[in-house]
């Protein structure tokens, strides 16, 4: 068990678990996961952390679909910051306690603020990281974000 599994058994929350077995040589952890679970990658979301301000240590979290590429602009404006920049992946493990490629946005060892790109809203249940690279969590992204204390905002350009 992840914490992030913990905390949805813990908070009673429905959900399913995906594990599949990781590739070392896949580009995208993401993709990875929406092509060997099946999945429509519209429904896989990946987690990324990003710092603000030029604040190594001031960290967000951004959870947007495995084929989108986060927009830094819409990550501050979001965080209601001057500016962002994508997260030091070594400062990200440290602070989630995580490692990259299985950063769940559930049960990370300091809350941080997040935010859920708004396609979520679209689906009945989304995938997230559950803690490994390998383990998936399928979810109501209305529970995550309850979870997370988060906010559904546009995060992407596409």
């Amino acid at each position: 068990m992840t914490p992030a599994i913990n905390l949805a058994k813990k908070k009673k929350v429905a959900h399913t678990i995906h594990q599949y077995e990781h590739d070392p040589r896949a580009e995208s952890y993401g993709l990875e996961a929406a092509e060997v679970m099946g999945q429509d990658p519209a429904t896989v979301f990946k987690t990324l952390l990003f710092s603000l301000n030029g604040e190594a240590r001031n960290l967000a979290v951004a959870i947007i679909p495995v084929a989108h590429k986060l927009n830094l602009k819409l990550a501050a404006k979001a965080a209601k910051a001057k500016k962002a920049e994508m997260a030091d992946p070594e400062i990200a493990q440290k602070t989630t306690g995580y490692v990259v490629g299985g950063i769940s946005p559930l049960g990370q060892k300091k809350a941080l603020p997040t935010f859920i790109h708004s396609s979520a809203l679209q689906n009945e249940t989304i995938c997230v990281s559950a803690g490994k690279r390998g383990l998936e969590i399928e979810l109501a992204p209305k529970d995550l974000a309850q979870l997370t204390r988060a906010q559904f905002v546009e995060l992407c350009l596409k």
